[in-house]
């Protein structure tokens, strides 16, 4: 092999990898260093992957942040409701830290108006750290530093598959709503069969935990939700706890966890609405949605129409929580948490299935 072609080739190796970061750097489909070019859309499909960049980069005063069920939100229903302009900070398992860490991203770049902030029952007892690097995320797309993003720039997803992606549901009409920002609905059924068909349930009835079982790890996780709303006065959290099924109720009791994640909404509410700049709403009492199962997927995961639901009664303030009548709505959800198991799931059981491998 002559050396003429040895330097041609490392020559024109060189070529084809400046072309190939240049065109991610230019394209940039997870938003690293720029908001969309003129006559593109925000495709934004791959939370992992693009809400640090989009929270960046892309311009906003409001945010909504929550877990999966925080995804089938339409930005426009917050953009006309509270004259705002949206962008999602999610993450599918909601916790806490991890829910914050994209907050201090959001306040690191623009001034914020509104945050709009899904609380789940499940992120009060969740480990107080946050869990990016523990599951794989893409740690190079979560920090500052340029030096690393090699693995973004000479990735071979990212220039056969992720750009084409972005160019083709800018270019087709009709192909893309940037309202629908990680929206997974449209490929889901939800209705009872599909609901009792995902709940696998747990034969035995474990003791009732005391109430104040998860009281350490609550208060970290309250602590480090404070420290933003302290942080940034001038912003209004509306902060609500989403309805979950009746099956998931069934499984609480089932898990002895039912007082004690009272205790912790009750507790949560209490501290929380301490805060001028903090407005609660509280949605799991709602009989009429959560004992109908034709709006969930699973015992969790509702339909976008009780997402719909959820962003009208903030709009109208309906659902909300004040320090006069919280302990009232508590009291209201533990009635109906124990009529749920004893009364209102006997007509499914005979559909639900049991867990075979339950000690």
């Amino acid at each position: 092999m002559s050396k003429n072609f040895i330097k041609h080739f490392g020559i024109w190796s060189g070529i084809l990898l400046l072309l190939c970061i240049l065109a991610v750097v230019l394209f940039d489909p997870f938003f690293q260093y720029h908001k969309p070019l003129p006559g593109f859309k925000a495709v934004l499909t791959d939370k992992e992957y693009q809400c640090t960049g989009s929270l960046k980069t892309f311009d906003y005063d409001s945010v909504i942040a929550g877990s999966s069920v925080a995804e089938n939100y339409y930005n426009d229903w917050f953009n006309k409701g509270f004259d705002c302009t949206v962008i999602k900070a999610i993450r599918s398992y909601g916790a806490t830290a991890d829910l914050c860490f994209l907050l201090d991203i959001a306040f690191e770049h623009q001034d914020i108006k509104y945050v709009f902030y899904n609380l789940d029952p499940s992120a009060l007892t969740a480990d107080a750290q946050t869990t990016y690097e523990l599951t794989g995320c893409p740690m190079y797309l979560y920090d500052d530093n340029y030096i690393n993003d090699i693995e973004y720039w000479l990735n071979k997803g990212v220039l056969m598959e992720k750009i084409p992606y972005l160019i083709a549901n800018s270019v087709i009409d009709g192909a893309y709503d940037e309202n629908d920002s990680y929206n997974w609905a449209q490929w889901k059924q939800f209705n009872s069969d599909m609901a009792l068909g995902l709940y696998i349930r747990k034969p035995s009835i474990s003791e009732m935990k005391p109430e104040k079982y998860y009281e350490d790890i609550l208060n970290q996780n309250l602590k480090l939700l404070t420290d933003r709303i302290k942080a940034h006065p001038d912003t209004t959290f509306y902060v609500f706890i989403p309805p979950y099924s009746m099956l998931w109720w069934d499984n609480i009791y089932r898990e002895g966890d039912t007082e004690s994640y009272l205790y912790n909404m009750e507790y949560t509410m209490k501290t929380l609405l301490s805060y001028e700049n903090v407005k609660f709403y509280y949605f799991q009492n709602d009989r009429k949605v959560i004992t109908n199962l034709e709006n969930y997927m699973d015992i969790l995961h509702f339909s976008p129409e009780i997402n719909h639901y959820i962003c009208d009664s903030m709009m109208s303030n309906s659902h909300r929580i004040n320090l006069n009548n919280y302990k009232e709505n508590i009291n209201e959800m533990r009635d109906l948490s124990y009529e749920i198991v004893n009364e209102l799931i006997k007509p499914y059981e005979d559909q639900i299935k049991v867990d075979l491998y339950d000690d």
